[in-house]
């Protein structure tokens, strides 16, 4: 039963159905009360017939009147429920003379429009009904995705806490700490601890259900970036590239975690030589472009050691952009010239109103 109602198109049809099979149950039931012939059911059954076909052009209608100004909505909803009233009262009429009467006609071509406000009454009725069960179902499908989204980012929430956690990633972070201390380079291992403290602080206090402005995921991209450099020295080098009317532009939190971790693990750390890591930031027309890119040994031949080939990633950066944007997004994965992987994104353009602090 649940599958059949998940269906839009089916569950407008059961509910139209039903709601004008419950007219007819109303119409007779009160015809019983007022002592009419049995006839009478056959009158009760047109009516609702007609009025199940003359209310359906008014889905279609609604349908291209949904994202209107609300003022021409209205009026273009009551102009619609007269109309089709004053058809459905004439079907009406003429249905009760030519059944119940027995032919009769009136001389006074007046009288099929008698009762018309009662259809108009009845088509308004419908048209809230519609209006209202299609908001509630438009509400249910944004908390179906805001919940998507809100799961996609504890996930990756949780996948960077792994780097809060891993004794390696620690380990190699203090223990470089600690050889700058043995050297005396004390000032360099302050802000190492510095940097430490942000990147940690940053993850585990940042909302990751929200988003922000890329000036903040680009301060927390570089943070893990300089703490990564401690361990490759001179082997990992740092490229920023972003326009300057894209600092305040919203984006997913913690959305280029998983493409920095993927050019540290699949270009840097493979290359003895280390790697380059470049970050990009650009607006177009509407959109804001995003490129992570490196230029690693590129993409291997086996799915499964390629940088989305594990899934977990690109895939869940994937669905966490699926949930925030539906189909309005773009996220591909091309080679780099003359070497390397690129990471491109696509997203709609917003702009971050309220200034927030970095740290």
């Amino acid at each position: 039963m649940h599958k059949i109602f998940e269906d839009r198109h089916r569950q407008f049809w059961i509910l139209h159905t039903l709601g004008w099979l419950g007219f007819a149950v109303v119409g007779y039931l009160g015809s019983l009360f007022q002592e009419m012939r049995e006839a009478y059911i056959f009158v009760v059954a047109l009516d609702a017939y007609a009025g199940w076909l003359l209310s359906i052009p008014m889905r279609y209608a609604y349908q291209r009147i949904w994202h209107w100004a609300p003022w021409k909505m209205v009026l273009s909803i009551l102009a619609m429920a007269f109309v089709l009233s004053c058809i459905w009262t004439v079907v009406k009429n003429f249905n009760y003379w030519e059944i119940y009467r027995h032919g009769y006609r009136p001389d006074d071509w007046i009288q099929y429009f008698r009762q018309t406000s009662v259809g108009f009454y009845v088509m308004l009725s419908w048209s809230g009904l519609y209006f209202g069960i299609r908001y509630y179902q438009t509400l249910q499908l944004e908390k179906q995705k805001l919940l998507t989204a809100s799961n996609k980012a504890h996930e990756a929430q949780l996948k960077m806490l792994r780097y809060q956690l891993n004794p390696h990633f620690l380990f190699n972070t203090l223990n470089a700490v600690s050889t700058l201390v043995l050297i005396n380079e004390a000032e360099t291992a302050n802000k190492m601890l510095s940097r430490l403290s942000d990147f940690l602080r940053y993850s585990l206090y940042k909302d990751p259900i929200n988003k922000v402005a890329l000036a903040q995921e680009i301060y927390a991209a570089n943070l893990y970036l300089e703490i990564e450099k401690v361990r490759f020295s001179e082997r990992l080098s740092i490229e920023f590239d972003i326009a300057e009317n894209t600092q305040q532009a919203l984006v997913p939190s913690l959305i280029l975690q998983p493409l920095v971790e993927n050019a540290i693990k699949y270009a840097v750390a493979r290359q003895s030589s280390g790697g380059l890591i470049s970050i990009k930031a650009r607006k177009f027309g509407h959109d804001l472009l995003i490129e992570v890119a490196d230029n690693g040994p590129g993409m291997p031949e086996q799915p499964e050691t390629a940088p989305n080939g594990g899934g977990v990633g690109l895939v869940n950066t994937r669905e966490r952009l699926a949930a925030l944007y539906d189909k309005n997004f773009s996220l591909v994965l091309t080679p780099n010239q003359p070497k390397g992987v690129k990471v491109n994104i696509r997203i709609p353009f917003e702009v971050e109103h309220n200034d927030e602090k970095l740290a």
